[in-house]
């Protein structure tokens, strides 16, 4: 399965344009319109090209395209700064001969995981792809039903897509699942050549339909903080803000670490779970929480 397909810049265009009314654009709007958003002549217009320069790039040929048409291209579809980079991605990748970036780490070094122990808060070592390759005793137990699904190896989206468990766990699933695939998306762009990412995403298609049919939509987003609103089995309701750093001397791999409102419930909840966790039996009860390999 080719991640970026010949046809991926085409369906990204198409789909970013058709997201744009004229009346958004500052355009007038005549008649009835066969499409929805914009037609290729307003979208040349806003960018400063020619129409037939236009149809060119969108039947996929970004080929050479230079920075400025990229950056006038992205203004006129009123891109954000994740659709942005994506765009520069494909383009990028529709070189002649594109650059392979460094390959994704999926194991955390020693010394990452002696700073995650130091931690008193929830913190995990996410792969860019979803994968958890690591975890403080607090982040553990906090995903303790990630670690535990029969879904491995542990991964956000695997688990979210294909365990049952995850509409229970995630209070806001829908939303949750839709930015889990627009991150992947975003790798996507940036790592056609990853077999690995390949892999997942042919397995998810394969096995998901809520899958197949948020891939299709190209949506792209960072996913650098948040909120998450979790079910948890073992202390209930949990609202919790989240920030991921990333970590510069390993590919692909950052830090998300996750705290409560002062004084909420959510804060009562959390420090239950610490608790817990600090209980062997409690830790046991809640399946291996042992580092993933």
């Amino acid at each position: 399965m080719v991640l970026v397909a010949p046809n991926e810049i085409t369906e990204f265009l198409t789909s970013r344009r058709a997201a744009i009314t004229p009346e958004q654009a500052g355009l007038p709007s005549f008649g009835a319109r066969r499409v929805p958003g914009l037609r290729r002549e307003e979208v040349a217009s806003l960018a400063g090209v020619s129409a037939e320069y236009y149809k060119r790039l969108e039947r996929g040929n970004l080929a050479g395209v230079s920075d400025l048409v990229l950056d006038a291209l992205a203004n006129a579809l009123q891109l954000n700064d994740a659709e942005r980079t994506h765009l520069f991605d494909l383009a990028r990748a529709a070189g002649p001969a594109p650059a392979r970036r460094r390959p994704v780490t999926r194991q955390a070094r020693p010394v990452i995981g002696q700073i995650l122990e130091g931690i008193t808060l929830p913190a995990v070592i996410r792969a860019a792809y979803g994968d958890y390759v690591a975890a403080n005793p607090l982040g553990r137990a906090l995903y303790a039903p990630l670690f535990a699904s029969p879904e491995q190896p542990a991964n956000s989206v695997r688990f979210t897509f294909l365990d049952p468990a995850a509409k229970e766990f995630y209070v806001d699933w829908e939303q949750t699942a839709s930015d889990l695939v627009a991150h992947l998306r975003s790798e996507a762009g940036r790592n056609q050549f990853d077999k690995r990412l390949t892999d997942l995403v042919g397995e998810l298609s394969t096995r998901s339909e809520e899958f197949r049919k948020r891939w299709a939509s190209h949506d792209v987003r960072f996913h650098r903080t948040g909120t998450k609103r979790l079910h948890h089995p073992d202390v209930g309701e949990l609202e919790l803000r989240f920030e991921s750093l990333e970590l510069a001397a390993d590919s692909g791999l950052a830090m998300n670490i996750y705290t409560a409102e002062p004084g909420s419930r959510s804060e009562q909840n959390l420090q239950l779970l610490a608790s817990l966790a600090a209980t062997p039996s409690a830790v046991r009860a809640s399946g291996d929480l042992d580092p993933p390999a």
